[in-house]
């Protein structure tokens, strides 16, 4: 017999999964524990899924119950809203294998999972003397989350070393697309947020250790030295528009270093949000709305978010 469809909790969690989910589950679990901005209200589930079988299972199972699901990578470039997420939010950070899956006289190919730290690979890539990311270097989260993202600096994207992702699609199928098919833009792919990234296939050039890692050094202190990457903040909030940057338009806007209730802009780059104490997304959301406008009113320019937002007021 069919369950009737309600807000997942513990005993509809048990019920529908009947003790074959493998991994760790957090209920009414504060999300402010698990992103970088230390801030958001409770998901109703938080799930840890420890294998890929597991995890295409559960998916399967809350489609077919229609619970509502956010697959999240290292909790940053995302603001969860004060009321919390409805439905489960499920953490890849069990999927962090990376190895050589082949290589010809210039390249390696890499198989990266998408629950790896960023950069863990950027370490990898490092102690390998293996080239092409350097320039991401000290930029926080998952591989699967900067897929998503198209995560860039320095002249250096994801998109530029990709040869193929699998995902996790609607119907339940694993999925394996080429570079080419993913739309890959400026910070942006036309992977859907409810496509879950399992893993893919990166080409790095073979180069010297001491080079590679002489290169990484310099982007990091760069990055050091223009962005607040020690305090609490979810990356960089707005995208940049066409031929212009973000950070500059809210500083000569008269926005760095002003504040809505405990989240400030920071003075360091004016792109990042600082959260304070007990801040709240309210706060930023709020803060967000102010420098949007007032961007908007002084240059004529609309800010897009490059942070996701989910979860209810």
């Amino acid at each position: 017999m069919e369950l009737v469809m309600c807000r997942i909790n513990r005993e509809r969690w048990e019920e529908i999964t009947a003790g074959a989910f493998r991994g760790e589950v957090l209920f009414e679990e504060p999300m402010r524990n698990h992103t970088s901005l230390r801030i958001g209200g409770p998901a109703d589930i938080l799930s840890f899924p420890y294998d890929f079988a597991t995890l295409i299972e559960m998916i399967s199972v809350l489609r077919r119950f229609e619970i509502p699901f956010y697959p999240v990578g290292g909790g940053t470039n995302i603001l969860v809203k004060d009321g919390g997420v409805e439905g489960v939010v499920i953490s890849l950070r069990s999927f962090r294998e990376t190895g050589v899956s082949g290589e010809d006289k210039e390249n390696v190919y890499v198989i990266v999972e998408a629950g790896t730290r960023l950069q863990q690979l950027i370490r990898y890539s490092r102690e390998n003397g293996y080239s092409g990311i350097e320039g991401l270097a000290g930029i926080p989260g998952t591989v699967g989350g900067a897929i998503c993202g198209n995560a860039g600096a320095f002249g250096y994207e994801m998109k530029d070393v990709i040869e193929e992702v699998s995902v996790l699609d609607s119907s339940g199928r694993v999925l394996r697309l080429p570079s080419a098919d993913l739309g890959f833009g400026y910070r942006k792919s036309n992977i859907p947020h409810q496509a879950l990234i399992l893993q893919t296939r990166i080409r790095l050039r073979k180069d010297r250790k001491e080079e590679v890692g002489s290169r990484i050094d310099d982007f990091l202190k760069k990055k050091k030295q223009t962005q607040p990457i020690w305090e609490p903040s979810a990356g960089c909030v707005f995208k940049n528009p066409p031929g212009m940057a973000a950070g500059k338009l809210i500083d000569e806007a008269g926005y760095k270093g002003m504040s809505f209730g405990s989240v400030s802009v920071s003075t360091v780059h004016a792109n990042f949000f600082i959260s304070k104490g007990q801040a709240s997304a309210s706060d930023f959301i709020g803060l967000m709305q102010m420098v949007t406008a007032g961007v908007h009113e002084r240059f004529g320019v609309s800010l897009e978010p490059e942070i996701r937002i989910i979860g209810r007021d």
